[in-house]
């Protein structure tokens, strides 16, 4: 949310409780903090004495600030709290008025329980925490002429959540937008890439509303990704008068069919560079998300995964489950809370949510949840299974993580394998060694791998 609409609502909220609106040194103070500026700094940009807004109006902004939030306020946790206060004042006040609308007979008091943590995190939810500041440089770079934005993740770390919130950003601006989602795709189209790119045209046709046209254009004596870049350029591009931001979500999905990825990532590279001399290929905008680095060789010039803006999505830090816990009702500002999840967890987005949803619902206290977290009757276990079966699947997958789950320190691993367990999130690289991602997976897999369990995989790999 941004700062002036927050500044409205404290205001509004102060003046209900018989207290004055927020004066301007306070408000200049709030305006440095968004930039992460020290009291000393917003101080000698505005010409004003240091010691008067470190010791007199800052103290004082933080007690008003605590007061109408019911949450001690510091410099450090006081844009996390304001935009999570703001974000569920402005939920209270839609629903009242929807309320009023509908003449629903709730009791506006009814519990208003968040709903169980699945898949990306809808838009206007409050339980949405920004990864600043990468989410507003992707917001810009997409207003740029031919931009390339990438956003890399494991999944479950928010890469389509931050996908929507960019998509409506674009639409809210007056841009035209298109997503597809690679893992769709039937796998008969990942094996031709003129079958892949044929599909490629026809789904963004149909969700621009125009006729798909592709024989128009298709030519096999020029080859499928000239007769597709025809089509753009031809059809798609100057059907539109405004930019076209075009998402591709789960890209991770053609990299396991190289023949595919060795014609389609470099032609996502080509039409980046044909922005830089063509008016037309400016207005294409790309947003291309996925799970992992790439495995199948590419020429350094033809590869699109070192242009544009890179955003790699990262677990959440301190302030940020701090953040998430004040939206689910938690009073963690002190840190223990949070730390003691992140121990296990290592601020893994999915996993914290689903924490501070059983949590909030009272079902057990944060020390039972954690010693029950890497156990098969935790609420983790059904994440965990899944990933355990998915390892059985492919016993090669189950040896290599065994032994990273084993190790004490990072190990190196062959390139296919490290793809394949990074892309699950059960591993994290530095600089191409692995070890495990959190000490949830450590102390749940480790026992798995031991003598009599490392036979069975052996045995099944033999098979």
């Amino acid at each position: 949310m941004h700062l002036d609409s927050i500044l409205q609502i404290v205001n509004r909220k102060l003046l209900e409780t018989q207290h004055r609106p927020l004066n301007s040194t306070e408000i200049l103070i709030l305006r440095g903090t968004w930039q992460y500026h020290t009291y000393s700094q917003i101080a000698q940009e505005q010409g004003y004495s240091s010691g008067y807004f470190t010791n007199v109006v800052a103290p004082e902004l933080c007690r008003r600030l605590s007061e109408i939030i019911g949450v001690r306020v510091t410099k450090k946790n006081c844009r996390a709290l304001l935009e999570t206060y703001a974000a569920t004042q402005a939920a209270s006040e839609t629903k009242l008025l929807w309320q009023h609308n509908t003449g629903n007979s709730f009791e506006t008091n009814q519990d208003m329980s968040p709903s169980f943590p699945s898949g990306s995190v809808p838009l206007k939810s409050p339980f949405y925490i920004e990864h600043f500041p990468v989410e507003r440089q992707a917001y810009a770079e997409i207003t740029k002429p031919g931009a390339l934005v990438r956003i890399k993740a494991p999944k479950e770390m928010g890469k389509t959540s931050l996908l929507l919130r960019m998509l409506e950003h674009a639409n809210q601006i007056g841009y035209r937008t298109v997503s597809l989602n690679l893992e769709q795709i039937d796998q008969d189209f990942l094996s031709d890439p003129n079958r892949f790119l044929r599909w490629l045209c026809a789904n963004i046709s149909l969700q621009l509303q125009l006729e798909p046209k592709l024989d128009d254009y298709w030519d096999e004596d020029i080859g499928s990704k000239v007769s597709c870049t025809l089509y753009f350029q031809s059809y798609l591009l100057k059907q539109i008068d405004i930019p076209l931001v075009l998402a591709l979500d789960e890209v991770n999905q053609i990299f396991e069919h190289p023949q595919v990825a060795k014609e389609f990532l470099p032609l996502l590279r080509s039409w980046y560079e044909e922005a830089k001399r063509s008016p037309i290929w400016q207005k294409l905008r790309l947003i291309v998300v996925h799970s992992t680095d790439i495995y199948v060789p590419l020429q350094f010039h033809q590869s699109p995964f070192n242009v544009g803006l890179p955003v790699q999505l990262t677990n959440f830090n301190l302030e940020q489950v701090q953040k998430l816990a004040h939206c689910y009702g938690l009073d963690w500002a002190e840190g223990q809370g949070a730390r003691q999840l992140m121990d296990m967890v290592e601020g893994h987005p999915a996993l914290v949510n689903l924490a501070l949803y059983h949590l909030k619902r009272g079902e057990l206290t944060l020390p039972q949840l954690l010693k029950a977290a890497p156990t098969s009757t935790g609420i983790y276990q059904h994440h965990l299974q899944r990933h355990w079966a998915t390892l059985q699947e492919q016993p090669e997958l189950a040896i290599a993580l065994g032994t990273i789950m084993s190790a004490t320190e990072p190990m190196p691993l062959e390139p296919i394998l490290a793809y394949k367990l990074s892309s699950m999130g059960l591993i994290k690289l530095d600089n191409n060694k692995a070890m495990p991602s959190c000490q949830l997976y450590r102390q749940y897999f480790q026992p798995k791998f031991l003598d009599k369990g490392r036979q069975v995989l052996l045995e099944n790999l033999d098979n």
